[in-house]
């Protein structure tokens, strides 16, 4: 199975870059799951947790974010967050 290419990236610096199994993005109209070869999106997210899973069957790790932007295109997904903690 082909791994999701995951940013995370702040005004600040580049928080986050792996490839990895799926990503749960806070969106602020519902949470969406994100795996490779997704269909391009783009969607605001709310302040709660990104769950990432590194690999399939793999226990989820969590990174709070604060508002921004989530894209997924052609090489995988690119959230903006305002901040994280």
């Amino acid at each position: 199975m082909a791994n999701l290419h995951f940013e995370l990236v702040t005004p600040e610096k580049l928080v986050r870059s792996d490839d990895v199994f799926m990503v749960v993005v806070p969106g602020t109209e519902g949470d969406f799951g994100v795996l490779a070869n997704h269909a391009p999106v783009m969607a605001t997210i709310r302040d709660a947790d990104l769950v990432i899973y590194a690999s399939e069957g793999a226990a989820p790790e969590t990174i709070s974010v604060q508002g921004g932007f989530a894209e997924v295109n052609e090489h995988g997904l690119t959230v903006l967050a305002e901040a994280v903690s």
